[in-house]
């Protein structure tokens, strides 16, 4: 029925589920994320050995770990990629309501490895981060409640998306993690002004997140002591700021050289939170522009093809995917060159982590689903018959 009222692109009769796929899909994005979690194997190469020295390690330990749990997300972002927009819906809410589950008993069951921050499922074997998983998923089934509100009679989704919003961020708060709590709130902001919030409301919105930041400032000594950090005009040393900071200054534009670097061996969180220092130190601010341009290329090339899709759930999910992943990237190199207070927070598909991979493969997959070609007509298909 959807292809006899809007085909313009049509399927092939018989045609099976891979050719299709690959007919369909953008491939442009699909080389760029290749293209990012090959740099991520590469940077894992120079900066996890040090790390698996000191805890008695073989030397690639991190670098195979990542290999693995990247192929994995790999998979899951192909296979994702592959479904259409309803079944992308129907994953993206059971997983939030599983991961929210996971979320409200993280304090009773949950690990904070030393860091003061409880975020963590021990598996024993792995560790399970709740938050990364929630993040793909809270965009979708927002966007679901939002588009939902569009429909004649429909319910009221707006409200439902703004409570999911709210009660979502103030677990995450709780943990602490204001850097992902922050990033929903964003993400959220985001497909509400899409989907025809007014800039006043918006402007409220962010308002009130400048207010809980100012209450988290006096309540949290963690949070205000990465503030105070960041606010200073002298950076110390022996910070991880400031090991980060001497990294890029002494890479210069083509870097030091691969394997000469020496940030990796003074940062405890080198392969993971500041893994773009380690990037620009041994190969210089030339990598480091490939990199953004990498993340332009995915941020940029999805919403272009967004903008002319015609189904409002696709269209307001896909904008929230592919600006989550692009403003989890800029805050974390961000907090590298000291323009942001750091976060703890990871380079998507860059760096080292099993949760951040495949939430971020969970993502992806779901944004090249929403962006794929599909057998209907594009919005300027409407706009054009309007203004006749």
């Amino acid at each position: 029925m959807t292809e006899m009222v809007y085909g313009t692109v049509r399927s092939q009769p018989g045609e099976a589920v891979l050719p299709r796929w690959w007919r369909t899909v953008d491939k442009v994005v699909l080389f760029a994320i290749l293209c990012l979690f090959s740099i991520g194997l590469l940077l894992g190469l120079a900066a996890s050995p040090p790390l698996a020295t000191r805890n008695n390690l073989p030397p690639f330990h991190y670098v195979e770990r990542q290999a693995i749990f990247g192929g994995m997300a790999l998979v899951v972002m192909i296979v994702l990629s592959m479904c259409d927009v309803r079944q992308v819906r129907r994953m993206g809410v059971l997983l939030f309501l599983g991961t929210f589950i996971a979320l409200m008993f993280l304090p009773i069951f949950g690990t904070d490895f030393g860091k003061g921050a409880t975020r963590w499922y021990s598996l024993g074997f792995a560790s399970l981060q709740p938050s990364e998983f929630l993040k793909p998923a809270f965009i979708v089934t927002c966007a679901w409640l939002l588009a939902a509100s569009q429909e004649i009679q429909g319910p009221p989704g707006k409200l439902l998306s703004f409570g999911i919003a709210v009660i979502t961020a103030l677990f995450l708060v709780f943990q602490p993690d204001f850097g992902q709590a922050c990033l929903i709130l964003f993400g959220w902001s985001v497909m509400y002004f899409i989907a025809g919030a007014p800039m006043t409301l918006v402007m409220a919105i962010a308002g009130l997140v400048g207010a809980g930041g100012v209450f988290a400032y006096s309540a949290s000594e963690h949070f205000a002591r990465r503030i105070d950090g960041f606010l200073s005009p002298e950076i110390d040393p022996r910070t991880q700021l400031g090991y980060a900071t001497n990294a890029i200054r002494e890479g210069g534009f083509f870097g030091v050289g691969v394997g000469e670097g020496q940030v990796k061996w003074v940062l405890p969180d080198a392969h993971t939170d500041f893994i773009i220092a380690v990037a620009a130190e041994e190969y210089g601010v030339f990598l480091v522009l490939v990199i953004i341009a990498l993340y332009a290329v995915v941020t940029l090339r999805s919403l272009w093809r967004l903008m002319r899709e015609r189904d409002p759930f696709a269209r307001l999910a896909g904008t929230g995917l592919a600006l989550l992943f692009a403003a989890q990237a800029i805050i974390n190199m961000g907090v590298a060159v000291r323009m942001l207070p750091a976060k703890g927070m990871t380079l998507p598909l860059v760096s080292y982590g099993g949760s951040s991979l495949i939430a971020t493969g969970i993502a992806l997959g779901f944004l090249l689903a929403f962006t794929r070609t599909r057998p209907q007509g594009q919005i300027a298909d409407i706009l054009i018959k309007r203004g006749r």
